[in-house]
């Protein structure tokens, strides 16, 4: 009888820590998609509020690893139930800078309401719902734990990159034709870098879900398209002509 109540339990318990991980998914996504928004809507007071909500994040994973740690500690579980737990630890850690990027966004969308001549942020929009179908689609193959489904968002993570490279070139040519730009598109790039590393942290997400449904990382590399180290933009100086 008590073999059958710890057993019991420890389900519980698991159970518990799968549901914390989706809750942080689920405010990771809310605090994505209401970044987005203060962004396009110029929306100052509502950035503001994102910000504030990135500390339910924060004490969402230390209620989480408090909960592995003592899992580890108590139950000391083995194959699948020892994957799970080490995910969780890995998994939330990711979600939280995930919270933390999405809060540089909103501080970002702070600085660029206040400008007088509005930057070019529609050029930020596929980017950024693309992400967000990733963050969407990465809790929900943690929640069902589907592997298939965790692979597709990591497949998509090169088309942020090869995005966010086309953006760096975009902002770097409206900077060079129109100085009036400078400011925006400056703080557009950090916006855009900012979506890029989530889409990061979502891969890594996306990966750890593969590792505790079928107990391995997924075998091929990880297609990489951020080329903005190498982007150069020619200047075509009127001087002399």
């Amino acid at each position: 009888m008590s073999t059958g109540h710890t057993v019991a339990a420890f389900d519980a318990e698991l159970a518990q820590l799968h549901r914390i991980i989706v809750t942080m998914g689920q405010r990771v996504e809310a605090q994505f998609a209401a970044a987005l928004e203060c962004i396009t809507e110029r929306d100052a007071e509502k950035a503001a509020e994102v910000i504030r909500n990135d500390a339910e994040i924060d004490r969402l994973e230390l209620e989480l690893e408090g909960m592995c740690v003592r899992l580890l500690a108590l139950r000391q579980p083995m194959a699948k139930d020892l994957r799970d737990i080490v995910s969780a630890l890995k998994i939330a850690s990711n979600l939280e800078r995930m919270g933390d990027f999405a809060g540089s966004v909103a501080k970002r969308a702070v600085t660029l309401a206040t400008l007088s001549v509005a930057p070019p942020v529609s050029s930020l929009s596929w980017m950024g719902q693309t992400v967000l179908g990733m963050i969407r689609d990465m809790v929900r193959a943690y929640e069902t734990q589907d592997a298939e489904l965790a692979l597709s968002v990591r497949n998509r993570d090169g088309d942020v990159d090869s995005a966010y490279t086309s953006l760096f070139r975009e902002f770097l040519t409206y900077m060079m034709e129109t100085p009036t730009q400078i400011t925006g598109c400056t703080h557009l790039l950090f916006v855009a870098k900012s979506i890029e590393r989530i889409g990061d942290h979502a891969t890594n997400v996306a990966e750890n879900v593969c590792y505790m449904v079928q107990g391995r990382l997924p075998s091929e590399e990880r297609v990489k398209g951020d080329l903005s180290s190498f982007a150069v933009v020619d200047g075509h100086p009127e001087e002399g002509k």
